[in-house]
């Protein structure tokens, strides 16, 4: 069984393999999931399951302690690991680092949905979130969107948020903190939001048509980010119904209160990958939820195993 580390991997693993991968995944039959949250406080052990015809199954497990980059030294807040089993014999193959793939998973679920959904050639992208999950938005989309102009950085820290722009000095676009989260809202094309929030931010009043809205941050159905005007607002799509549906806030509070319906959400990466379901319009407001799920960490394990030992 081969053991693959981050540092082993990371160098090999470009954006554009990763949002393939995803892409082709959601060509294949629909996966079995399955998820257990367990609690303690405000931190958690996640474990998610899944079954996809073609890569086999696959186990994600990882602790969420939102409180460790704030340690000294810091500390990653979400960390374990994900063991991938032959499709063939049900043999455990690999056991893949849980960084590595949440990495790459994370935000390539938002590149392509971005892809599908945005309109081309974006100029101005407003990340909201000083984390690590930020700090790779930012990279991915600079390397999947070359239009990109610039890029504002908000937090409601403003001195971690300096901190992640001052790191991103070598990027070929422009990037920079955003004190006013909502002058930066009304002018981004692509606004994505990576935080901890418990309570919405971004309003969807800000929103100029057009602009297509990536939400990240929400994993739970106590956690929301955006307001319920941006989802009324705009044409709104998540991932996968599976994992969002009954278990995220973002989607689940405002569908508990009457503020939208199922019907309401026009499609999810089956449907939006067929060709099935699209934005309107260019002046369409579009929202994506991504909702993560082991599903797509199946996807991309595969893609990291593969690219460590290729087939012959």
């Amino acid at each position: 069984m081969k053991i693959i580390g981050f540092d082993e991997a990371d160098r090999l693993l470009t954006w554009q393999a990763v949002v393939e991968a995803i892409e082709a995944g959601h060509r294949r039959p629909a996966p079995q999931i399955g998820d257990l949250l367990i609690d303690s406080g405000k931190n958690k052990l996640l474990n998610r399951a899944a079954f996809i015809d073609g890569l086999g199954f696959a186990l994600k497990s990882v602790t969420v302690f939102p409180d460790n980059p704030r340690a000294d030294p810091p500390r990653p807040s979400v960390q374990g690991s994900v063991l991938l089993f032959d499709p063939e014999t049900g043999a455990p193959s690999a056991v893949v680092d849980g960084g590595l793939v949440t990495k790459w998973k994370t935000v390539g679920d938002s590149l392509l949905g971005a892809k599908l959904l945005a309109n081309r050639e974006p100029k101005t992208l407003l990340v909201c979130g000083a984390g690590t999950v930020a700090a790779n938005l930012v990279e991915g989309y600079a390397a999947t969107f070359p239009s990109l102009e610039v890029i504002f950085v908000w937090n409601r820290t403003t001195a971690r948020a300096e901190k992640l722009v001052a790191s991103l000095d070598d990027l070929d676009v422009t990037v920079c903190v955003a004190v006013d989260l909502e002058a930066a809202a009304r002018e981004a094309h692509v606004v994505a939001t990576a935080t901890m929030a418990s309570e919405p931010f971004l309003e969807g009043a800000w929103l100029k048509p057009g602009t297509h809205v990536d939400l990240i941050g929400a994993y739970t159905l106590q956690m929301r980010e955006a307001d319920d005007a941006v989802l009324t607002r705009g044409e709104v799509f998540v991932d996968s119904r599976k994992t969002t549906i009954g278990h995220i806030g973002e989607i689940q509070d405002p569908l508990d209160r009457g503020i939208v319906t199922e019907a309401d959400i026009r499609g999810d990466f089956h449907d939006l990958v067929a060709g099935r379901a699209g934005r309107s319009g260019r002046e369409a407001i579009t929202v994506f939820k991504n909702g993560g799920g082991a599903h797509l960490d199946l996807m991309v394990a595969d893609l990291i195993a593969r690219t460590i030992a290729p087939s012959p």
